[in-house]
């Protein structure tokens, strides 16, 4: 019995050490290629963006079978906010003038009128536009609520170095106008439904909340900086509902995220981790109020969502039930015959490697009841406690975890061509490159998994210490009633199924003219009362029914429509139940 452990402990050795290999291997090889393929896709100098305008990121330069030749919001934000910080950080200084161009083409990108509406009707929601600067007008699935906070973060991460290296005219004149109008948007759509990253559930998604609470929080911060006060209320005020509303996709009896309100899927979505990796912020800990990357419930999600794909890929067949597997989007994914992708899968390594970051910067790691499961996956007989940095449980853990965080790159590796180039997808079947060539995503997501390899953090945004409101509102705007508006606080009760959420619609502008679409999501906070407050009209009659919706399918409230009078001063407390 003795030797059989003895082996065990030496084959596991063996295939860690093996994994480590691998990584340092494709770590070495693979980075000059990522950061060529980065700047190959950016116009106008890159050497696949051909038609592109200076600073703007073409997806893919694909043009069938997917034609990914458009600009996106969300990625280029994310593939710009990896350049700053590579800029900020001094590890490449020759990328200012890239940034530059960036702020400079999402200036104009904002005030281009498109489906979505003009830049103060809505169009700051449009997902993607063409690479010359003009409007994607086809039919898509918008808006995406996600792109202007990301590209808030993106411009703010740099306006501060400008800050610190005394350049304030050109932060106060130029990039505080840009990213104003994308916290306004924020601060005034939050609650509003809207397509998820992958562009396919109209609901609300938690990738998106999440990045929506980070860059009001940093632009609170920042706005203070240059001496903007006049909006730090109301971004606070939506600010503390937005981090009110992202507990409600935690799943209690599952022990993972739901990525989204809607949909009808399981909801163990790569949503989840990635929005851990991109609100990751070092100073936090491991706070489970913001999900950080070592929180109990950002673990215990990581470990549903690997296993997830464990026996639906042919390639991962034949795999230990604790080793590293290629992962998807989610695993009702069938676009392009539902693959891993490379972005998906390194992402799981990347939100380890922040997680063995923060143990290290605080001497310990804790395992709870939620998080237990996934630190049994490296060591049995774990209990739960606190384990200082000295102690033989946490140097076990740590080893295996950051082996274990190896195996994913390790088969990112393995699933690259021989030139190195990173496709959107691999097959499911054989590992063979699918879809759309050369995605930027996926090059920057490779980026910055290797960075956060290093064991090297980039500075936080104001995680550290925020607290859950004691009471929450799903009301977004100002704190400061329009002129000729009465705050009107709708409460209903009603009860709900998990993933179940209340909306309300009505016959004014403010409740989104009837649409089952745009309607205003409720607060659970007070279950089962869900509650909103909303400017609406002074003195006027207005209609309104709550909805519910439920993977994907809206039901409404039972005929008549309900009705109140709007009074002409003060405010005014409507409670109902739901009929």
């Amino acid at each position: 019995m003795r030797f059989t452990f003895l082996a065990t402990l030496v084959g596991l050795a063996v295939g860690a050490f093996a994994q480590s290999s691998s990584a340092d291997a494709y770590v070495a090889s693979e980075s000059p290629i990522a950061k060529a393929g980065v700047l190959a896709n950016i116009g106008p100098s890159g050497s696949k963006a051909h038609g592109a305008k200076a600073g703007v990121v073409i997806a893919s330069p694909s043009t069938s079978n997917p034609n990914y030749l458009y600009t996106w919001t969300r990625d280029s934000s994310l593939v710009f906010k990896a350049i700053i910080d590579q800029f900020t950080s001094g590890e490449d200084d020759s990328l200012r003038n890239l940034i530059d161009d960036f702020t400079s083409a999402q200036a104009i990108i904002q005030q281009i009128s498109n489906p979505s509406g003009t830049v103060s009707t809505g169009g700051l929601g449009e997902p993607k536009f063409n690479i010359d600067e003009t409007a994607f007008t086809d039919a898509w699935g918008r808006p995406q609520r996600d792109g202007p906070a990301l590209r808030a973060t993106a411009i703010i991460s740099y306006a501060n170095w400008l800050l610190d290296n005394k350049n304030t005219t050109y932060v106060s004149q130029t990039l505080w106008p840009i990213v104003k109008l994308d916290l306004d948007y924020t601060a005034n759509n939050w609650n509003q439904s809207t397509f998820d990253l992958w562009e396919e559930v109209n609901s609300s998604s938690f990738f998106t909340t999440a990045v929506q609470h980070r860059a009001l929080r940093e632009g609170i911060t920042f706005a203070n900086r240059i001496g903007q006060t006049s909006v730090v209320s109301s971004y606070t005020t939506q600010a503390d509902n937005l981090l009110c509303f992202l507990q409600s996709y935690w799943n209690p009896t599952g022990n993972y995220i739901t990525a989204n309100t809607g949909g009808g899927r399981s909801g163990k979505d790569s949503n989840t981790v990635l929005t851990s990796i991109h609100t990751f912020d070092v100073d936090a800990g491991c706070d489970a109020v913001t999900f950080q990357p070592c929180s109990d419930k950002a673990l215990a999600n990581l470990k549903v969502y690997v296993d997830a794909f464990r026996s639906i890929y042919n390639i991962n067949q034949g795999i230990a039930a604790n080793a590293a597997v290629a992962t998807g989007r989610y695993p009702e994914d069938s676009y392009q015959g539902g693959n891993p992708w490379y972005l998906t899968t390194i992402a799981v390594a990347e939100q380890l490697y922040d997680a063995l970051i923060v143990w290290d910067k605080q001497g310990s790691l804790d395992v709870t009841s939620t998080s237990l499961p996934f630190f049994q996956q490296f060591s049995s007989g774990v209990a739960t406690g606190t384990y200082a940095s000295d102690s033989a449980t946490y140097k076990t853990l740590t080893s295996a975890i950051k082996d274990f965080a190896d195996g994913f790159i390790a088969v990112n590796a393995k699933f690259t061509p021989s030139n190195g180039g990173l496709a959107e997808q691999y097959s499911r079947n054989d590992g063979s490159p699918v879809s759309a060539v050369d995605l930027t995503w996926s090059y920057a997501a490779t980026l910055t998994a290797f960075h956060a390899r290093t064991g090297k953090a980039y500075p936080g945004w104001g995680a550290s210490g925020l607290k859950v409101p004691s009471t929450c509102s799903g009301n977004s705007g100002g704190s400061t009633p329009p002129a000729g508006t009465i705050p009107v606080t709708f409460n209903v009760q009603a009860t709900t199924t998990f993933g179940e959420n209340i909306y309300i619609t009505g016959s004014v502008d403010a409740l989104q003219n009837w649409s089952p679409d745009n309607a205003l999501i409720l607060s659970a906070a007070n279950y089962p009362t869900w509650s909103i407050t909303v400017n609406l009209p002074a003195g006027q009659t207005v209609q309104y029914k709550y909805i519910r919706k439920f993977n994907g399918q809206v039901t409404w409230e039972a005929d008549p429509n309900n009705q109140i009078s709007v009074p002409t001063t003060g405010t005014f407390t409507q409670n109902d139940s739901w009929r």
